[in-house]
């Protein structure tokens, strides 16, 4: 295993905007990943499979909730600081990213924004340890980019709900110990619930043969007559707004997941660049390769801009759902742009399981479309610049 060298770019002298606590934080989750993710991850996506045993670690770095409050046991760190560590674990790979987001934005989220206290002190604490972890089920086999048009339903049968259908496409589904499962009630408003492994009905068969994020594990949640307790519905905020926020969290975290992968790939090529020598230098000293270099560096460093930004914004409460879009979107094309072009550095060595670049080209494939496609989110700015929604 070849040791892991990373040296985060900062063109701009972006760390001159971070306080010391940010730093702190992500300097703990870049220690982490260096020692615990860098020196497996390329065997674990060879072999298509989740390394359990990183969730513990990832619990210890607060990568599960960092901005729940203490008292439910979160880190109680702001929004940067949740960012920081979401790009600092996608440079080491974005499935493992995918595990944090999920059990961050789309499993702890809404159970503190929208549960009971009850709820809060039951799941939030053991979620924030790793104790348990969970899934999101949102997306369905026929409703992808048009969640609202979901068929899984659920009947008020007195003492408890029966819920019926199916989600696929879903993080964490095979290992999960909840899930939050979006459906629609007889009246048809769409509300969340608590589904607990072991429910009769209730199973999550693995998803294989993927090409991408193949260290994440990705299954189907599949609702036979599952009856659900009344107490776990999420009372807070109904209709699909409610879901919609949880995907603003999670897309958050994205937008800053992808600039952990595009300085990966920019480091190893610049790396690589220096070392390589063609025709009796370093093909670093070419032309065409600074003109991809240079080109890679910029990119970088207006996401890590639209980032920063969006994350005082997220701060303020101020962010609206159309910039998360914008950065969303922007950032992940940018990441898989440079990890093209880093793959066209190495030449043939970029293809090989010895560089992380391929990995990283691989899973960005996935994240482009995941929360939101590349062009659903151009149809959200569209959609906000103009008044007129393109995609209804």
């Amino acid at each position: 295993m070849k040791p892991d060298l990373f040296e985060s770019p900062d063109y701009y002298n972006l760390d001159d905007l971070l306080s010391e606590e940010h730093k702190l934080v992500r300097e703990a989750t870049r220690s982490w990943v260096k020692r615990s993710i860098s020196p497996i991850i390329e065997d674990y996506a060879q072999r298509s499979e989740f390394p359990q045993q990183i969730i513990s670690g990832l619990a210890e770095i607060g990568a599960f909730g960092p901005y729940i409050p203490v008292e439910y046991g979160g880190a109680g760190l702001d929004q940067l600081s949740y960012g920081l560590i979401m790009q600092e674990i996608e440079r080491g790979d974005s499935g493992i990213r995918s595990t944090a987001s999920v059990q961050s934005s789309l499993v702890m989220y809404p159970i503190f924004s929208y549960g009971t206290e009850e709820q809060r002190k039951k799941y939030l604490p053991k979620l924030a340890k790793g104790e348990i972890m969970g899934c999101f089920g949102l997306t369905e086999p026929n409703h992808g980019s048009n969640p609202g048009g979901m068929e899984a339903k659920f009947k008020d049968m007195g003492t408890h709900y029966l819920l019926n259908g199916a989600k696929l496409w879903i993080s964490n589904a095979p290992f999960a110990d909840i899930a939050i499962v979006w459906a629609k009630n007889e009246e048809g408003k769409i509300h969340g619930l608590i589904i607990e492994r072991g429910m009769e009905g209730f199973s999550t068969p693995e998803t294989h043969n993927k090409w991408s994020l193949r260290a994440s594990a990705t299954g189907e949640l599949i609702f036979h007559n599952v009856k659900v307790p009344r107490e776990n519905l999420l009372p807070g905020k109904n209709g699909l707004g409610a879901a919609m926020g949880c995907l603003d969290s999670a897309r958050y975290g994205i937008a800053w997941g992808a600039i952990g992968a595009a300085m990966d790939c920019y480091d190893t090529a610049l790396r690589y660049a220096k070392e390589r020598i063609q025709f009796g230098k370093p093909i670093a000293a070419t032309q065409l390769q600074q003109k991809k270099l240079a080109e890679m560096i910029t990119e970088i460093t207006k996401a890590q801009l639209l980032a920063f930004r969006l994350g005082q914004l997220r701060n303020e409460g101020k962010a609206t759902s159309a910039q998360i879009s914008m950065a969303k979107r922007n950032n992940v094309e940018m990441a898989l742009k440079i990890a093209r072009e880093a793959r066209q550095v190495l030449g043939a060595m970029g293809i090989t399981g010895e560089y992380s670049i391929m990995r990283h080209m691989m899973n960005l494939e996935s994240v482009i479309t995941y929360e939101g496609t590349h062009d659903i989110h151009l149809l959200i700015t569209g959609h906000d610049i103009t008044g007129y929604a393109a995609f209804k």
